[in-house]
């Protein structure tokens, strides 16, 4: 067994451990088919505005006509991957952005992304980008699901570092999150709760490459 097939294996027992779904895929086209077909079995991410019954804002009614279907962030694909995905979003009804999230923040229904690395040890995806939309759409969406090659897994954090440096070498201000399954917290009474301060759902697809 090739040292990638071991730490994704060993990345997928850590994820998975920790309440993430875990896939193992041919290639981002498959992971695009992935996404759609939860994206349909989900219920729609709805905005509830408490007084819809009265007359709103022009700005409200707009949002509300907004979330009349379901909406599929994916903010960091080249331009030939996003041309490809939205045309299967559109085919289903779905509505595809990779700009203007924040015009989004009532809810998004799947962020789809590219993962920066994995690291196996404890089955944490990085994300790290420039763009505040790539932020936005790890953040806000119910589900997300991240796609990341085999060949990007690192054993350790520290074997992370290298590449981390570099990133934050180019003088750039940096949105690097360390996702380790669903957004959970136990602030609340000491509670668990799931999807309180971000996605509902971590849906990791390892692809080959």
């Amino acid at each position: 067994m090739s040292d990638n097939q071991d730490l994704a294996r060993l990345m997928r027992e850590k994820a998975e451990a920790i309440a993430a779904t875990v896939v193992e895929l041919k290639d981002i086209n498959e992971a695009f088919a992935y996404a759609l077909d939860i994206c349909e079995k989900k219920e729609a991410c709805q905005l509830l505005i408490s007084g819809c019954e009265e007359k709103l804002s022009d700005n409200a009614e707009a949002l509300c006509e907004m979330k009349q279907k379901k909406i599929i962030a994916a903010p960091n694909l080249s331009d030939k991957e996003y041309d490809a995905f939205a045309k299967l979003c559109e085919e289903r009804g779905i509505a595809c952005v990779r700009e203007g999230l924040r015009k989004h923040l009532a809810g998004i229904d799947i962020g789809f992304t590219h993962v920066t690395m994995g690291i196996a040890e404890t089955g944490t995806c990085v994300v790290s980008s420039n763009s505040e939309e790539l932020r936005l759409a790890s953040m806000i969406s119910e589900f997300h699901v991240a796609v990341l090659p085999k060949s990007k897994i690192v054993a350790t954090s520290y074997d992370a570092e290298a590449t981390l440096n570099e990133l934050m070498g180019t003088g750039k201000p940096h949105y690097t999150a360390f996702i380790s399954g669903p957004s959970r917290t136990a602030d609340i009474e000491r509670v668990l709760s799931l999807g309180v301060h971000g996605p509902l759902e971590l849906h990791l697809i390892l692809v080959e490459g």
